[in-house]
């Protein structure tokens, strides 16, 4: 009986702890308060340090959860960025991944040795631990924010890239104390380009494996197409930290191929991975809060010297880092200002801050508050500031009508025929136009338009306006031929920004 009653209470906890996570994702947005410091918070509320509902110190077991979480929220990321956002700003996303990373970690490394009063190799330690900018924290802050793609799109694929050099860095400095070695072997730069550039490439292959295995498989249940692209999300991770890359990379780089790919029951995978990716983010934030214990971080010491680090991470070291790393990239003085204040830190520090713990080095508890410490420093400072900032920069865009993605009535492998959705944009050809005088391919009919939540039933006559949904009907033979007359754009509106669809 004892053993049904503590399962019984671990899924009651579970339960509960899932209610409170999206009520507080609900309410984050109107208190200013970014969803994951909520999240971690309540993980606290709930410990022994707390209400005393939980007692949890299992390290591993944290590591464990912490890095599935970051496989799925990287994976939900990768699949909703369209390629033709990353593309122009690849190189400058990846300069800050990987100069960027290092220039960081040097310079929170000489703070961090004479403010925590530790060694060379552990100040190395800790400035590679809160180095990289957090894909988590990034997705979770500027989901459905209206910042300028350009900008979205450089943070987005820094934070989803980043984490081979923190990964490398940490790991490296921790055998070296280990073993204690007063020197770093030269091996550290192959195995860098090594754990990028397969990671890159397997991720690739991956990506282009998962998108025709999807489209051939032919599932009798649309429920299943979801679940399969989820386990080559988890495959790819395997097979490339197997062979020694980044797995986290490579997760990244599938899903932007199976994205940006024409994939069958698109809106239900989108859809699945995405409330899965909630599901994770709450648990990862909420059980890293259950593993540290208010007691031991809100005390002066541990206060005092994190703020201090956040400060010089904050106004210093990530700005160094943004303004060497993208020098001649083309961004303007007030989008490297703003690049430079967008550093966020979130799940992968921590979770970086439990491998000294794991390997039980010497002032690795002390670490792992202050890297706490300065991850809820920057959430709650730099995560609620972020789209103010970039407003008072001016460097948002106006905001976009959402699709409801509610309409997916007929799809690849099923049918010969399939209804796709379109969101029209100022810059497209066929905007101001009527349905009469658009050089629609052979089969095609537009079903149904959504304007400002309305619906609209289609006639000759209805001209269609920017921000409308319009639902086509179209033959697998003709698709190709309207997806070219869909993007068409104005002459004059070449410059606009506007994503490209389907």
């Amino acid at each position: 009986m004892e053993q049904f009653f503590d399962t019984d209470y671990l899924i009651l906890l579970m339960a509960l702890l899932l209610i409170v996570g999206v009520l507080v994702a609900k309410f984050s947005a109107r208190l200013g308060v970014p969803a994951l410091v909520l999240f971690i918070l309540a993980g606290m509320a709930a410990g022994s340090d707390g209400l005393g509902l939980i007692y949890f110190d299992n390290v591993q077991l944290a590591q464990m959860v912490g890095m599935l979480a970051l496989i799925i929220i990287l994976f939900e990321g990768g699949l909703q960025t369209k390629w033709t956002t990353v593309k122009p700003v690849a190189v400058p996303s990846i300069f800050l991944a990987s100069i960027g990373v290092l220039i960081t970690s040097l310079v929170v490394a000489v703070t961090a040795k004479f403010v925590l009063g530790i060694t060379w190799f552990e100040g190395f330690l800790f400035g590679a631990i809160v180095s990289s900018t957090d894909a988590a924290a990034v997705f979770a802050v500027l989901k459905g924010q209206n910042l300028r793609e350009r900008l979205r799109a450089t943070l987005e694929f820094e934070s989803g890239s980043n984490d081979p050099m923190a990964f490398l860095l940490t790991l490296t400095f921790v055998e070296l104390l280990l073993l204690d070695k007063s020197y770093v072997n030269f091996w550290l730069i192959g195995s860098f380009f090594w754990q990028m550039g397969i990671a890159a490439i397997l991720g690739f292959v991956m990506g282009k494996l998962a998108a025709m295995a999807i489209n051939k498989i032919n599932l009798d249940s649309s429920g299943l197409y979801p679940v399969f692209a989820l386990a080559f999300a988890l495959l790819t991770y395997s097979l490339t930290s197997l062979v020694g890359a980044s797995g986290i990379l490579a997760v990244y780089v599938s899903a932007l191929v199976i994205g940006n790919s024409e994939i069958t029951f698109k809106h239900s995978i989108f859809g699945f991975n995405e409330g899965f990716a909630w599901i994770m983010q709450i648990l990862m934030f909420m059980i890293l809060g259950l593993l540290v214990f208010p007691t031991q971080l809100f005390v002066p010491n541990i206060m005092l010297n994190g703020l201090l680090l956040s400060a010089v991470l904050m106004f210093f070291a990530r700005p160094v880092a943004v303004f060497i790393s993208t020098i001649k990239m083309g961004f303007s003085l007030k989008e490297k200002f703003f690049l430079s204040w967008a550093g966020l830190k979130g799940a992968v520090p921590i979770v970086l801050a439990t491998y000294p713990l794991t390997a039980g080095l010497e002032n690795s508890h002390l670490f792992f508050n202050v890297v706490f410490f300065v991850v809820l420093t920057s959430a709650l400072i730099q995560g609620s500031s972020i789209m103010l900032f970039a407003e008072k920069l001016k460097l948002t865009i106006p905001k976009r009508v959402e699709s409801p993605h509610s309409l997916e009535l007929i799809s690849i492998g099923k049918a010969n025929a399939e209804i796709i959705e379109f969101q029209v944009c100022e810059a497209n050809d066929i905007t101001g136009k009527a349905l009469a005088n658009i050089t629609f391919p052979k089969d095609v009919l537009v079903t149904a338009i959504i304007r400002s939540g309305q619906l609209i039933t289609p006639t000759g006559i209805t001209k269609v306006e920017a921000g409308d949904i319009l639902y086509i009907l179209v033959d697998k033979k003709s698709k190709k031929e309207l997806i070219e007359l869909l993007n068409n754009r104005k002459a004059d509106f070449e410059d606009v920004i506007c994503t490209e669809q389907m």
